[in-house]
């Protein structure tokens, strides 16, 4: 019966191929739709389950968790490091970390951070060590891979979060200390490094355009311009900023009595640095109870300049946008599947009725009803196993390509990954449609008159 039904569907090779290719469509059409939200859900839940809030400068609040939390927006603008650490204090409070940037290098973002970023992220150092002092820098494992740079090597930021040759910090350089383990998360695509190394870069990048105003303006208006902008002499500059320790360290003490592996730090910042107000791109909080998170965000919404965004609303309501997307692809994979199952049914009863002398013959040596109704379905079968199986392919084959086009524009590596609950669910909807196709095709072989047909031939 196998054999049989195999040379049935080979001897007629476009309906064979058009019932195929339908299916195939549908199905990887559906698979590559499970794939890519299922994963996309995965990776955004793993990066902003640390973190229940995120206060920021005014503006878009799902722009300010995709350029804070995930990292693939550009920011809101800068906030006061002062204003928004006092805004973040608190028993409730469990975690509240600054981040800010603006530089990249080819491409991948310079963060400057604390060290508690990379524990809460779970990453860990798998070659050299943590940054420790100013221009100091950890790498992602994907950001190490893709600028190709070792521990040692030294190399310049340029301005903004656009891959850009322009506009480089070619006076301060930067340092690679250590290279990360891969996390799954935004880690793997971040360059790490301190708050103060992307201080002192603007700074002196402030401090370059001084001293090229100085030639042209007076002395009242160089001191007018350095009182504004806390410009500092460009060589107490250099050795201020060479012994200035982590700022935000004091922002644990209020977690000293709880132990968990916190590392406490005193803050000694010197009278010149207290002048400056410092700025950041936004604190990530964490907090003990989730109706801490709600009370304060609607505190700093109101009452203050600044927003504060919930990741995890933000991102539903992103998914939201998104699904209506999945839906349409998912819509036009069913209308396929059922194109498909009708291109299946077509094909069977074209068969069983150019076949009748075949199926007549088998009834004479001994084949009953039954018999040859598994032949049809058999025959259905193969078509529907191998456009499942090559659907199955081509979809996965889709998600690697999409998952390159991501991780070079977001930091979001898909994966190819094996079947799961939804495809397998899939492939049972696909076998239930081709029994149905298989049985409604052979119903005529219950009124197969074998005389008749053998006295015809």
């Amino acid at each position: 019966m196998l054999y049989l039904a195999y040379k049935n569907l080979v001897s007629k090779p476009l309906n064979t191929i058009l019932s195929v290719l339908l299916l195939m469509i549908s199905i990887a059409l559906a698979t590559f739709v499970l794939q890519i939200r299922s994963q996309l859900n995965r990776h955004l839940e793993s990066n902003i389950k640390p973190f229940d809030m995120v206060v920021g400068a005014k503006g878009s609040p799902l722009q300010l968790v995709l350029s804070s939390v995930l990292h693939i927006d550009n920011p809101t603008g800068n906030i006061s490091f002062e204003k928004a650490r006092n805004l973040v204090r608190g028993r409730m409070v469990k975690e509240k970390i600054p981040v800010a940037y603006g530089d990249n290098y080819k491409g991948i973002r310079i963060l400057g951070t604390t060290k508690r970023y990379l524990t809460v992220y779970s990453a860990r150092i798998n070659r050299g060590r943590l940054n420790e002092k100013p221009f100091e820098v950890v790498l992602g494992d994907q950001a190490a891979k893709k600028i190709g740079l070792q521990i040692g090597d030294t190399f310049v930021s340029s301005h903004g979060l656009a891959e850009s040759g322009f506009e480089t910090h070619d006076e301060k350089p930067f340092t690679v200390t250590g290279i990360l383990k891969p996390s799954g998360t935004v880690v793997d695509h971040l360059i790490i490094t301190t708050l103060e190394s992307i201080w002192q870069v603007h700074e002196h990048e402030d401090d370059h355009s001084a001293n090229e105003d100085e030639h042209e303006g007076t002395h009242e208006e160089e001191e007018e311009h350095k009182e504004v902008h806390g410009i500092h002499d460009g060589a107490k500059h250099g050795e201020e900023q060479a012994d200035m320790p982590s700022i935000f360290t004091e922002d644990y003490k209020e977690e000293h009595n709880e132990g968990h592996g916190k590392h406490e730090e005193e803050r000694h910042v010197d009278h010149d640095l207290h002048k400056e107000e410092k700025e950041i791109t936004s604190v990530l909080v964490k907090f003990r109870n989730p109706v801490g998170a709600l009370q304060r965000s609607r505190f700093i919404n109101e009452e203050t300049a600044m927003q504060a965004a919930l990741p995890k609303f933000e991102i539903e309501r992103l998914m939201k946008f998104l699904g209506v997307g999945f839906q349409t692809i998912n819509i036009m994979a069913i209308v396929i599947l059922l194109f498909a199952g009708l291109s299946i049914f077509i094909n069977l009863v074209k068969t069983v009725r150019e076949r009748k002398q075949e199926l007549a013959l088998l009834r004479t040596y001994g084949a009953n009803t039954l018999q040859l109704m598994l032949l049809v379905f058999m025959e259905a079968l193969f078509l529907s196993l191998i456009g499942f199986v090559l659907g199955w392919v081509f979809g996965r084959l889709g998600v690697l390509a999409f998952s390159k086009f991501s991780t070079n524009s977001y930091g979001y590596h898909f994966a190819f990954g094996t079947p799961d609950s939804n495809e397998l669910f899939v492939f049972i909807i696909v076998i239930l449609t081709t029994l149905l196709a298989a049985i409604l095709a052979s119903l005529s072989i219950f009124k197969l008159n074998v005389s008749k047909i053998i006295t015809d031939a």
